[in-house]
């Protein structure tokens, strides 16, 4: 239903060179798939210890402008994003709870995918759990140590950095800076070097185990990633995302298992998105503002400006999540959303369409350029507001015949990638139960009209308080009543 939604028998905009900026390396690169007209795409996804917070989302948001801003320019995407279901703090948590980490991490899966829906972010081809690829990883730790990678130390495995003469390409870490000889985990005691890691932790009374060559016990987490990417998308493949707060260790361990198990490339392209504030500080549960989806729907904010703002901002940038801002995505939807309300109820005229057509061609083109530049979704928004102006001077002074498709269909395309343009989609996929459907709101519309035209003024006064406490904003012109929701 989504994706019939978003491009409803649209073609795409005919392929052009993506440029991306590539943390392996620090440069803008053009995008060249393996295979040409296909990207293979992996996302880190959420560790489901507990419901994910904004800055989570804005890095799912990112993902999501990336996979479709793909998909928008004719690729095709293969894209699969894991669920870390096991893990040091989902243990703990479900120790004390005294569960089982399947019943404990359910609800947390099933939060994580709700918050997707919610903010219109696609589904992807896979979502692996490590717990069910236990399999994979254990193959791969043995490669590592018949290469001379990786070794055992008591009943676990650790990766031996020593060993890889590349380790740091992506991050750049100066390894010099670690204390050798440093112990800095209890679990991690009986390794050669403090900067090895873990592979493989033996099993520990009270926690879940595997079985393995080495005894039981379970994975360390950044193989988990390494192998189920592997899995899905091949031993190298076009494109790894994540927040910039994975790039070291997490992605770059995964570099250094990946590479040395397969003696070739993991991933050609390392796209990362930056931290997100809260008010200028950073999240924290002791300031009380580590916000998750559900805190923000609560306080009866929206959804959709809720993505638009995280969406507006360019990917490497940091973001400041306040309220105020939440407030002015608001007004820039109601922006558009007043001359689309226009656009659908104004007459068409006879007279030259050249002008507006070239007006939405300059804002297609300008949107394109925008998103092949590195995602700039602030460019590529501000091409919406400048078309959105445009718009409303061909209304001010007359539309052409043809018009009115003309715009929806140039609109219709950006939202595509950006998600956000079209109110009555949002309105369609998320409305709240007990709202009013269409025809129930143009019979109350109409029933007001008839009171006004006799002078029942109190019980036009009623119908317009009913429509409103549903969200749903009555003009009255000379031509009749017409309505929007807010």
């Amino acid at each position: 239903m989504l994706l019939s939604l978003l491009h409803a028998g649209l073609p795409p905009v005919a392929m052009k060179p993506v440029k991306l900026f590539n943390s392996l390396g620090r440069r803008l690169q053009e995008l060249e798939p393996l295979e040409p007209g296909h990207v293979r795409l992996y996302t880190c996804g959420p560790t489901v210890y507990d419901r994910v917070h904004i800055g989570n989302l804005r890095t799912f948001i990112f993902e999501d402008i990336l996979r479709r801003t793909l998909r928008f320019f004719g690729y095709r995407v293969t894209q699969a994003m894991n669920l870390t279901d096991v893990e040091d703090k989902i243990i703990a948590a479900a120790g004390e709870a005294n569960v089982d980490i399947g019943s404990f991490t359910a609800p947390h899966v099933a939060s994580f995918f709700e918050d997707l829906a919610t903010l219109r972010i696609e589904p992807v081809e896979h979502y692996p759990r490590a717990t069910e690829h236990v399999a994979e990883m254990i193959t791969m730790i043995e490669r590592l140590l018949e290469a001379g990678y990786a070794y055992r130390a008591d009943d676990s495995v650790f990766f031996r950095i020593a060993a890889d003469e590349d380790y740091g390409k992506l991050s750049g870490i100066d390894l010099d800076q670690v204390r050798r000889g440093q112990r800095v985990q209890s679990d991690e005691y009986g390794k050669e070097d403090a900067r090895d890691f873990v592979l493989w932790k033996g099993a520990k009374e009270g926690e879940p185990e595997w079985p393995s060559p080495w005894g039981p016990g379970r994975p360390g987490w950044h193989i988990e990633c390494s192998a189920m990417s592997q899995k899905y998308l091949g031993t190298t493949f076009d494109i790894h995302c994540g927040g910039v707060d994975n790039l070291f260790p997490h992605h770059e361990n995964e570099i250094a298992q990946s590479e040395s198990a397969n003696d070739s490339p993991q991933a050609r392209y390392w796209l990362h998105s930056e931290h997100l504030t809260v008010d200028g500080e950073k999240m924290s549960k002791s300031l009380g503002n580590c916000y998750n989806l559900g805190d923000l729907l609560d306080l009866g904010l929206s959804a959709r400006s809720i993505r638009y703002l995280l969406a507006s901002v360019h990917y490497r940038q940091q973001l400041d999540f306040t309220f105020d801002k939440l407030a002015e995505a608001d007004r820039a939807l109601k922006r558009i959303d007043d001359m689309r309300f226009r656009l659908a109820h104004e007459a068409e005229q006879e007279s030259d369409p050249a002008p507006l057509d070239r007006a939405a061609s300059d804002f297609e083109n300008a949107f394109a350029a925008a998103l092949a530049d590195d995602l700039n979704t602030a460019a590529a928004l501000g091409a919406v507001f400048t078309f959105v102006h445009h718009v409303n001077g061909f209304i001010d002074h007359g539309l052409p015949a043809g018009g009115r498709a003309r715009v929806e269909a140039s609109l219709e395309r950006a939202d595509q990638v950006l998600a956000v343009l079209d109110a009555g989609a949002w309105a369609e996929s998320g409305e709240a139960e007990g709202s009013l459907s269409d025809a129930e709101i143009d019979a109350l519309v109409e029933a007001r009209s008839e009171a006004r035209a006799s002078r029942d003024f109190a019980a036009a006064d009623r119908i317009r308080d009913q429509l409103s406490e549903a969200g749903v904003v009555v003009e009255d012109a000379p031509g009749g009543s017409r309505w929007k929701r807010s």
